[in-house]
């Protein structure tokens, strides 16, 4: 075994495998950026080496500084985690060259799945089922809009380089091809520096369930499998194991499937293996097709590792020491049933808009595993993905790992930044997933049932107040006797009901009557046993952080304090002005002053947390004035383009 290892990533990934190597008495370094120094894992490994400036390319990225860290600081080993370097053939072959060891696949293994046209033609040939599609080498428009014609729509455009979503479009219509394709090599270009696509039909009723594989570079097990079907965007938002509605057939043959793939390339290490599932009618052998490989660990390993209860880093770290394979496959078997919900810092009823900000408070419940690479105080930046944590729970039936991951949402406690914790809420409360009901296009389908705010009640409102007022923790004041209760009066500001003045009549330490703006509903407050409640029912736990207090409950609520005195007016634009609704590079812009635009065309695009958003005209009109040009980097809010003043009516 090592005796010291370093650690090419950042964030929750690199807590999780610091873990497991203190586990096994393996030292660790990480590495960070500016944007980390004060970082969770630079705060958990035994050394630390900075690398560089706040953007991936100029820290995590760098390849030859992860290097040059691990031979300064003795490491004998890498572990790239996922993301950033961890599928580059070009630096595993650098780190063997400096006599390092890469945990993980080899270069010619990563390279025999980077392309998605090569890695399916690799599968058909080991045996391995693939999608009807075009993989060719010949790019020309016409030919591809060809093939797309043979294949029949609906059809996939997928960047051959691609992950996560970019460089994907879904083409329903002839007519509808050639812009699809425009826009697919472009964002492919941008993310991957290559424009090559594929073709793929498209599965009307389609379930994503992929295989965890592990290898020692000539042998493989499979650790079953998992269902990621519950996406937005091509992101996975909620994954299970096992998949609801597996029968032993098709786990066979999907398990088999994916030992083939693995072994054809000489796998080693922890990958995954991804197949397309017709769920139209129920899940049959026949009925599942290769998509792709992930060369690396997995986000949703979590799930793994709660049904086999294999620790699939500590595996990752013995076999890329010389070890062999630590289980053979009749050793390993499913035990109950898991979830894991990606909790992120996003603003969902405004289209799911990555968010920034300082975690003021984080919490998370007991009876659930929580892989976070944040604390209570730690920023959430521009630089990097948004997540704040994956969310685990495990139990001896799907329904009740469902329920336990419910209530893991709802004690869940964030304040200092949106999230998308009601929506993880909702999607666990839907009718559909509750049964086992998924497929890919669920989210899509149902998203206006699953969007909303959280809302507030009188009782949030009441309970803000006496936060706000510091009557949850003080005690009534000794020695001073009024003649008559005191009142006094705040304003409460939230997104829901706006502003609103609340009464608080204080009768004594543990007692409070409350009046509610100008409904004059009334609200009673009583503390006994040291728990407050509301009119009779418990209240939930709330928090004063600087001018605003957090309610945790209804999956987070936040109420701004107003000060009359201090009151910010703003008028706003009129709808004319376009801001950028979070930090980030300018990418492009598509109009200049005196152009006449309409309503919903796409005026600029903002690359921010590793996404590309286009920016909308809010209405028809003249632009006035380009305020940012292409390149400029904008903080949240900064003014992009202003169009003329309507004429008044």
């Amino acid at each position: 075994m090592f005796d010291k290892i370093l650690i090419a990533n950042r964030g929750e990934i690199a807590c999780r495998v610091i873990e497991s190597a203190r586990g096994l008495g393996v030292r660790t370094v990480a590495v960070y950026s500016d944007a980390d120094r004060a970082a969770k894992h630079v705060a958990l490994a035994d050394e630390a080496v900075h690398i560089g400036g706040p953007q991936p390319s100029e820290s995590y990225l760098r390849g030859d500084a992860v290097i040059e860290a691990a031979q300064a600081t003795g490491a004998e080993a890498i572990h790239p985690g996922y993301g950033f370097l961890s599928e580059n053939p070009d630096f595993v072959e650098a780190v063997e060259a400096a006599g390092l060891v890469f945990i993980g696949p080899s270069a010619s293994a990563i390279r025999a799945m980077g392309l998605k046209d090569a890695a399916k033609t690799l599968m058909e040939e080991a045996g391995v089922p693939v999608v009807p599609g075009y993989h060719g080498a010949d790019q020309g428009d016409a030919l591809l809009a060809s093939e797309a014609e043979k294949i029949g729509f609906p059809v996939l455009i997928k960047a051959v380089a691609g992950g996560g979503g970019k460089g994907m479009r879904l083409v329903e219509r002839a007519e509808a091809f050639a812009d699809a394709l425009a826009s697919a090599r472009g964002e492919a270009r941008t993310a991957f520096g290559n424009a090559d696509v594929l073709i793929e039909k498209f599965v009307s009723q389609p379930r994503h369930i992929e295989v965890q594989v592990f290898g020692d570079g000539q042998s493989a097990v499979h650790l079953f499998e998992r269902d990621c079907s519950l996406q937005r965007r091509h992101q996975k938002v909620i994954e299970e194991a096992p998949a609801p509605g597996m029968t032993e057939e098709m786990r066979a043959a999907m398990g088999e499937a994916g030992v083939r793939a693995a072994e054809a390339i000489g796998y080693k290490g922890a990958g995954t293996v991804e197949f397309i599932v017709d769920g139209s009618e129920g899940l049959r052998p026949d009925g599942f097709w290769f998509m792709e490989m992930n060369t690396r660990l997995q986000v949703e390993h979590p799930v793994t590792e709660a049904i086999t209860g294999v620790d699939l880093v500590e595996w990752q770290l013995r076999v890329a020491s010389g070890e062999g394979l630590p289980k053979r496959q009749e050793e390993l078997s499913i035990i109950g049933h898991a979830f894991e919900s990606r909790l992120y810092a996003e603003d969902v009823p405004a289209g799911f808009l990555p968010a920034t900000g300082r975690l003021a408070h984080l919490q998370f419940p007991q009876g659930a595993r929580a892989d976070s690479g944040v604390r209570s105080g730690d920023e959430i930046s521009m630089f990097y993905d948004p997540m704040i944590a994956k969310i685990i729970t495990h139990g001896p039936t799907r329904e009740v790992a469902l329920k336990r991951m419910a209530r893991a949402l709802r004690e869940t406690q964030v304040a200092g930044t949106v999230t998308n914790l009601s929506f993880l809420g909702a999607l666990c409360a839907h009718e559909d997933f509750a049964k086992g009901d998924v497929d890919t296009g669920l989210i899509g389908r149902e998203i206006d049932a699953l969007v909303s705010a959280p809302e507030g009640t009188g009782r949030h409102l009441a309970l803000a107040a006496l936060c706000a007022l510091d009557l949850l923790e003080a005690a009534w004041p000794t020695g001073v006797h009024l003649w008559a209760p005191m009142t006094r009066a705040i304003t409460l500001k939230s997104a829901q009901a706006g502003e609103v003045v609340m009464r608080v009549t204080s009768l004594g330490a543990e007692a409070h009557d409350m009046r509610i703006g100008e409904e004059d509903a009334r609200i009673e407050a009583r503390r006994a046993g040291g728990l407050w409640r509301l009119d009779g029912a418990l209240a939930p736990e709330a928090r004063r952080i600087g001018g605003q207090v957090f309610v945790f409950d209804n999956y987070g609520l936040s109420f701004d304090l107003i000060d009359p005195l201090e009151r910010a007016a703003y008028a706003g634009a009129g709808g004319g002005l376009v801001e950028a609704p979070m930090p980030g590079l300018v990418k492009e812009v598509f109009v200049a002053a005196g152009e006449a635009v309409s309503a919903g065309q796409k005026i600029a695009v903002l690359e921010a947390m590793k996404m590309e958003h286009a920016l909308l005209a809010p209405r028809d009109g003249t632009v006035a004035e380009v305020l940012a040009e292409a390149g400029a980097q904008v903080d949240a809010g900064a003014a992009l383009v202003r169009l003329e003043e309507e004429e008044a009516a």
